[in-house]
């Protein structure tokens, strides 16, 4: 039927297209020369992923291992989200996309902030490839300044619930996390539990 041939035609374009774009992600160099390393662009990403982890920008070990969240900060988020290993690198159920792809560098106290040709050049080109995506976490106060725009991390954390079901607002689980969760309760009594229901609804 031609009907069901265009529709087919339609699908495997737009895959192609899909993949096209991410092998041009994976290869990028805007910031050759302005990074301290060499550019590694780091994301996770299939047109099926339901949720998405919209995060900060690699540190140095994901920049060497070219893993997201391969790191401790990364061992906080899972135990945040109570999710293993081998459902959060499940590309086809989770994406994840930071601020900026590669590695900024050091700053003073830590990492610099994450570069902003990443979500000028590809940012709105990967999202469009997620039709089936339910629930967004941003992850970190530069994630949530790129989504919602400039605002204090804690009160948005806190109040979360005035942003679903599209978005969840976290912490960034470096290890300074544990002075601010030890100055705020209720992240473990309050948000958590929330987190953890929402993640079961979307993935199961």
């Amino acid at each position: 039927m031609p009907g069901l041939e265009t529709e087919g035609q339609e699908t495997e374009n737009s895959a192609d297209a899909f993949e096209e774009l991410v092998a041009a992600v994976r290869s990028c160099r805007a910031c050759a020369g302005v990074l301290s390393a060499e550019p590694r662009p780091v994301i996770q990403i299939a047109p099926s992923a339901r949720l998405l982890i919209a995060s900060q920008a690699p540190g140095s070990r994901v920049h060497a291992s070219g893993i997201p969240f391969a790191d401790p900060s990364g061992d906080r988020l899972r135990a945040w989200m109570e999710m293993p290993a081998e459902t959060f690198y499940d590309e086809s159920r989770v994406a994840i996309l930071p601020v900026g792809f590669c590695y900024p560098g050091r700053a003073r106290g830590g990492d610099a902030p994450p570069r902003r040709e990443c979500a000028r050049l590809w940012r709105n080109d990967l999202l469009a490839h997620l039709p089936g995506l339910e629930l967004t976490l941003l992850v970190g106060a530069y994630a949530q300044s790129s989504v919602l725009g400039p605002g204090p991390m804690t009160e948005r954390v806190r109040g979360f619930q005035k942003f679903l079901p599209r978005y969840f607002p976290l912490p960034h689980p470096s290890w300074r996390s544990g002075l601010w969760i030890a100055r705020n309760p209720w992240f473990e009594a309050e948000v958590l539990p929330a987190l953890r229901r929402r993640l079961r609804d979307i993935l199961g």
